[in-house]
């Protein structure tokens, strides 16, 4: 049974005794934390399977204990090489988040019967597929391709744009012409389709402080969520009129996993922030979870009443650069 409930003051005390005898800086991963969290993404997934984003969690352990856990299956990498490397160890299902220029890992790629029945690789450009191709070096095993969907809202006759710039690919028309190019093209099956909603997923709609703003998120957020469905629908059918054998629609993300599971076009869920849930996670009116991944500082000084300096790093939320994903002080509180 999952509890996304916090006792800071508790968390702090476990905290504490676990690493005593350890110097900061140091970082932890809070598994109770962790494990109530992936309970809480399966149950807001409704029965679909979640895809776990490695780009978001960077620890092999822990992507195996949440690929132990019932709900889960696959990981979503983030690079080729890091895609190869999960295949080679064990993981049987890697979906490439992203395209990729690697030639070598393409070429490593084309020549293992092994990683290319495991490893599917994205694209939304032809260009990319010739790409692949040269990169064989005598390579002939089939690559199997997974191809993205455009998510971005778009108003005013596509004078305004709401959304992350990720594929080209943004009508069902733009997916079939390259899907069709793919089904020609000897040396690869089209297996998959993505469309990740950037905006919705990754934008809290509940910003302390901001009422109208948050008002004005959740309205842009139901329109862009009834669009997407439409269109992502539309784009799937469309798909598997050229490629029958199409084997999974991937969509989601951690701020929207329990909408996208909704959509009956849409076979799994991408998430991986919701494990760890960073800050960028505690102004969604959707859910709730718990801090899972922390990291301690050691204080070197005191230069005034309220103020201190720490001496280290840091570890930023996954996404473009911005305060929303800096590191927040969460204990002790205050």
């Amino acid at each position: 049974m999952f509890d996304t409930t916090a006792d800071p003051v508790a968390d702090r005390a476990r905290y504490d005794r676990a690493t005593a005898r350890l110097e900061a800086p140091l970082a932890l991963v809070d598994l109770t934390a962790f494990d109530a969290n992936a309970d809480d993404l399966v149950r807001r997934a409704g029965g679909k399977p979640i895809r776990v984003a490695s780009k978001s969690v960077r620890c092999r352990a822990l992507l195996e204990r949440v690929l132990a856990k019932d709900g889960f299956s696959g990981v979503m990498s983030y690079t080729l090489p890091e895609a190869l490397w999960l295949a080679r160890s064990g993981v049987t299902d890697v979906l490439l988040a992203y395209p990729s220029a690697d030639r070598e890992g393409f070429a490593e790629l084309a020549r293992d019967p092994k990683l290319a029945a495991a490893v599917t690789v994205m694209v939304d450009d032809r260009a990319q597929l010739a790409l692949i191709d040269a990169a064989r070096d005598g390579g002939t095993e089939e690559i199997r391709v997974c191809l993205e969907l455009d998510t971005s809202l778009r108003m005013l006759g596509g004078r305004v744009r709401i959304g992350a710039r990720r594929s080209p690919l943004h009508s069902p028309a733009d997916l079939v012409e390259l899907a069709r190019t793919v089904q020609r093209m000897p040396g690869f099956r089209l297996v998959g389709l993505m469309a990740y909603e950037a905006h919705v997923a990754g934008v809290g709609d509940a910003v302390p402080g901001a009422a109208l703003r948050s008002r004005a998120i959740r309205l842009m957020q139901a329109a862009a969520r009834r669009e997407l469905a439409a269109r992502r629908d539309a784009a799937v059918r469309a798909v598997r009129a050229v490629a029958p054998g199409l084997e999974f629609v991937n969509g989601g993300g951690t701020g929207s996993v329990q909408h996208t599971a909704g959509e009956d076009a849409v076979t799994e869920i991408a998430a991986g922030s919701g494990l760890y849930v960073p800050r960028l996670f505690d102004n969604f009116t959707s859910f709730t979870g718990r801090p899972a991944a922390l990291f301690a500082m050691p204080v070197v000084r005191r230069p005034g009443v309220g103020v201190v300096t720490v001496l280290g790093g840091g570890y930023p939320a996954s996404g473009v650069a911005g305060s929303d994903r800096l590191p927040q002080p969460y204990l002790p509180a205050g």
